[in-house]
């Protein structure tokens, strides 16, 4: 999930061949950002089993990543402000890289506190390279094909989720399928292969001749009366930004555990973890299917069959056992599909100058990752891990209202 950022134009073109190359490039970051994020999930059992964590403290995983997005977004702004998009994404890079080097001592000492700490680092730089990657993508060739370009590089984001889980499998739980105390070095040798691709990317980006982007926004708003927090479906679209990442992170958060227990598939770690992939890879086909479904149907009632459909089959995973059981949970994946770009387009309908402010009350709400998960974790620990599911389900609840009705612009334009 891709956070918007202020507009921006190009003031120094370099020709079609240089966007075409710097575009390439910029889609390796969705493509690595997208991987780095879905490793968590195989990231979670793993050091559950490494330390003998509760599900509460396993979650704090998602926590330390999550709350990066909420705490740093607005300081990255800012610095990206000062330094500009292109070292932005330098900086973002070299962050992330730190982030993922700081896993070999947290491995060595075997403390789960810096672990959380090495998250936290690496989910700054990703924040980073967020907030700076996302306006190239919008001017890189012309506008008219803007929407395109933003298409190509959240697929290949989709595409990064959906093989980080066997790379993670493979690496992190070996041959044997299964993590114990003693080898929680195992995630030393993933995240320092991560760490050297992501240091090659910042010397590219460090040498790499991109276009120059300056903001159009402008910095007076000291004319813009009235408040994006006057909008009503704009308030309940940060809601439901905030319990639908919480919702899509806590399931792909519990899957490996899930599918672990003898009463549903009894796999062992290493091929649950592979099968994480249908979960991320079906959000991938389905954000094409749904972007040709919505040139037909609005945009609200298809956000609202989907959150209804992730109901239904949360309902029939639980209450389920076997093969229908794993199937049922990762179908959810394929509805979350379009659920996040939907929710952030209705959200910011009608907001007019106050777009902006809108844009960034939504991206602060991604920090739904940080919290749902956490009490999904408690619910487990206190009841038992099919009950916890309830929550992902109020979540989508919530969203089918705001599909059918809470969409709607009532505020008072400003």
């Amino acid at each position: 999930m891709a956070s918007s950022a202020p507009g921006a134009s190009v003031t120094a073109s370099n020709g079609n061949q240089t966007y075409r190359f710097a575009l390439i490039a910029l889609t390796s970051l969705f493509f690595m950002w997208g991987f780095i994020t879905c490793l968590n999930d195989i990231l979670i059992p793993a050091l559950k089993g490494a330390f003998e964590l509760s599900f509460t403290q396993a979650m704090l995983i998602q926590f330390c990543f999550f709350s990066a997005y909420f705490l740093v977004s607005l300081p990255a702004g800012k610095l990206v402000g000062k330094i500009g998009y292109q070292k932005g994404i330098v900086v973002g890079l070299s962050v992330a890289c730190l982030g993922c080097v700081l896993f070999y001592p947290a491995a060595a000492l075997s403390v789960y506190g810096i672990f959380l700490f090495a998250l936290f680092v690496l989910a700054s730089g990703i924040t980073i390279l967020q907030v700076s990657a996302n306006p190239y993508v919008t001017v890189l060739g012309p506008a008219e094909t803007a929407s395109s370009r933003l298409t190509l590089t959240q697929a290949f984001n989709s595409f990064g989720t959906t093989i980080a889980p066997f790379f993670g499998a493979f690496l992190i739980f070996g041959a044997s399928g299964e993590h114990t105390v003693s080898d929680a070095a195992a995630v030393k040798l993933p995240y320092l292969i991560l760490a050297a691709a992501l240091l090659v990317l910042a010397v590219i980006f460090a040498v790499l001749k991109l276009p120059t982007i300056a903001s159009t926004e402008g910095s007076d708003t000291s004319n813009v009366s009235g408040s994006a927090w006057q909008y009503r479906h704009l308030v309940f679209g940060a809601i439901c930004i905030f319990l639908y990442v919480g919702a899509e992170v806590a399931i792909g958060s519990f899957l490996v555990n899930y599918m672990a227990q003898p009463e549903i598939a009894g796999f062992d770690e290493a091929t649950a973890a592979k099968y994480i992939a249908y979960y991320w890879g079906g959000a991938m086909v389905g954000r094409f299917i749904g972007a040709a479904v919505m040139q037909y149907v609005a945009a609200g009632k298809v956000l609202a069959f989907n959150a209804c459909m992730a109901i239904l089959l949360i309902i029939v995973s639980v209450n389920s056992t076997g093969m229908l059981a794993v199937w049922a949970i990762l179908g959810v994946g394929l509805f979350n599909s379009i659920m996040f770009p939907t929710i952030f387009s209705l959200a910011l309908q009608g907001l007019g100058k106050h777009t902006a402010q809108g844009s960034g009350i939504l991206c602060l709400a991604i920090v739904g990752g940080a919290i749902v998960p956490l009490m999904q974790g408690f619910l487990a620990d206190t009841f038992s891990l099919q009950i916890s599911f309830v929550l992902p389900m109020l979540c989508y609840g919530f969203i089918v209202y705001y599909g059918f009705k809470g969409h709607k612009p009532v505020g008072q334009e400003g």
